[in-house]
């Protein structure tokens, strides 16, 4: 197990896209004492759906690894990826495979929606987020019109984390952050909205119970799992609220995040409503806000790119003329869910390199583009980035991010930050405590200052400009 531990141990659970990671942690201390971690398997092309049941299966493997850490824990907490949509039967097992947050095939029910529901600044006054693609309540209506005998055979309707949390404490239990990201979810009232249930032909009955911040869904009540029985279970949240939660972020704390997704979000006390729809107005998993933009088109975008240049990822060349908009998978924001990929200004002196550092640029600007949209956001100049996900340990997307930012970095040593913030909240219920104060006390935000950098004005204006004038060769 590591080192003696000072205080209670809790686990932290991280159900992503491609696999679980599970940490258990020290409460009082925050360091980590083990860890593990899972695949998951999601198919490919336009379809992106993943079997809910191997996310159990690979919970119980990652806690495996853990040892007997985490037969010992006092709590546990699991934060999911958003928006995905587990369709349950009246016995509790899966009608077909979950639709992911990625799968952009409900860009026409999407459409549909806002436009019943009296276009996007009605939706984001009364729900809090104008519902695009990735939205639960778009799936949902996809599914009711493309696959209605799964739609009809469906008892019960849950998030990703939602899913494993019920089946380790038998109750249905969501929390406040995850659910804003559903569409049906009203953060203006903080209940479900009876209006796009009805909308959508979704009884209210099919969903969890929202769990006030700092409530227990229940306890562990399964024998599956090597954890303990009657271990408390926090209600969980989302992976980006879980984020915010390993950060301890303070109000007004800009982060990027570079993962298979690119997300820019920051917590904020006054409840964000975007008409545009660029910025998803977000409750945080504590009772404050969490507005957040997010982009498809990240780490993975990048790394094709490098892989089609048969080059390291890390090979980029300063200079070149070349913009290249890596929008392979679609793209969120901008609103563009049939996008392809735009390259544009090649010339005889192109390199392969300037291409590849090309993509990066095309990702970090739609990123920082976003960024620039939320509300509650440190403004000031010398105010740091945090720079989390997978993509920050990498040297050419920090330099990107300084050079067409013109801001400092900071980029925290702590990894696994979603894991870890799904420990704090544990810790937090377990020890009556605030959880993003617990994580201040773990000091998960310290890590590497990188100061600013003259802004590369020159290649931000030929971004600009590409976007704009090749909106029609996107295909969006």
């Amino acid at each position: 197990m590591g080192a003696q531990s000072a205080g209670p141990l809790v686990v932290g659970v991280d159900s992503s896209t491609q696999s679980t990671k599970t940490l258990v942690v020290d409460a009082e201390t925050g360091e980590v004492l083990a860890r593990g971690q899972a695949p998951h398997a999601v198919s490919g092309g336009a379809a992106k759906e993943s079997d809910p049941r191997q996310w159990w299966r690979a919970l119980g493997e990652a806690l495996e690894q853990c040892g007997a850490a985490a037969r010992q824990a006092s709590a546990v907490s699991v934060a999911g990826q958003q928006h995905g949509l587990v369709t349950l039967d009246a016995a509790g097992e899966p009608v077909r495979p979950a639709l992911l947050w990625n799968d952009v095939r409900p860009a026409r029910e999407s459409a549909r929606l806002i436009a019943q529901g009296g276009g996007p600044a009605a939706w984001a006054e009364r729900i809090g987020s104008v519902p695009g693609p990735a939205f639960t309540v778009a799936k949902w209506a996809w599914l009711r019109a493309h696959e209605p005998a799964a739609a009809a055979a469906t008892a019960a309707v849950r998030l990703p984390h939602d899913y494993l949390v019920e089946r380790l404490t038998g109750q249905a239990v969501t929390d406040r952050g995850d659910a804003s990201g559903t569409g049906w979810w009203a953060t203006a009232t903080g209940t479900y909205d009876a209006e796009v249930l009805d909308r959508v032909g979704l009884a209210a009955a099919m969903l969890p119970r929202v769990a006030l911040p700092g409530e227990a869904a229940g306890t562990v009540r399964t024998d599956e799992l090597p954890l303990p029985h009657g271990a408390l279970v926090a209600a969980g949240t989302g992976d980006n609220m879980a984020a915010a939660l390993g950060l301890g972020l303070r109000p007004g704390q800009p982060v990027l995040s570079l993962g298979t997704s690119g997300t820019a979000y920051a917590v904020t006390t006054r409840r964000p409503a975007d008409p545009t729809g660029t910025v998803a107005g977000f409750a945080d998993a504590r009772g404050d806000w969490l507005p957040l933009a997010c982009t498809l088109n990240c780490t993975l975008a990048v790394d094709r790119v490098a892989a089609l240049l048969g080059r390291d990822r890390e090979a980029v060349e300063p200079g070149g003329s070349a913009v290249l908009l890596p929008f392979l998978d679609g793209e969120r924001t901008p609103n563009l869910p049939h996008a392809t990929g735009l390259l544009h200004g090649l010339r005889h002196d192109t390199t392969a390199g300037h291409l590849l550092q090309a993509a990066y640029d095309g990702a970090v600007f739609t990123l920082l583009r976003a960024l620039d949209r939320l509300p509650g956001v440190d403004a000031a100049p010398d105010a740091p980035l945090l720079l989390i996900g997978g993509g920050a340990r990498g040297h050419a997307w920090r330099e990107t991010v300084r050079r067409l930012s013109g801001r400092p970095v900071v980029v925290p040593e702590a990894d696994e930050l979603v894991a870890l913030g799904a420990a704090a909240q544990a810790a937090g219920l377990l020890l009556g405590e605030d959880p993003a104060a617990v994580a201040r006390r773990w000091g998960t935000a310290r890590g590497a200052a990188h100061p600013a950098r003259e802004r590369d004005g020159d290649a931000w204006d030929r971004l600009a400009a590409t976007l704009t004038d090749g909106a029609a060769l996107l295909g969006g």
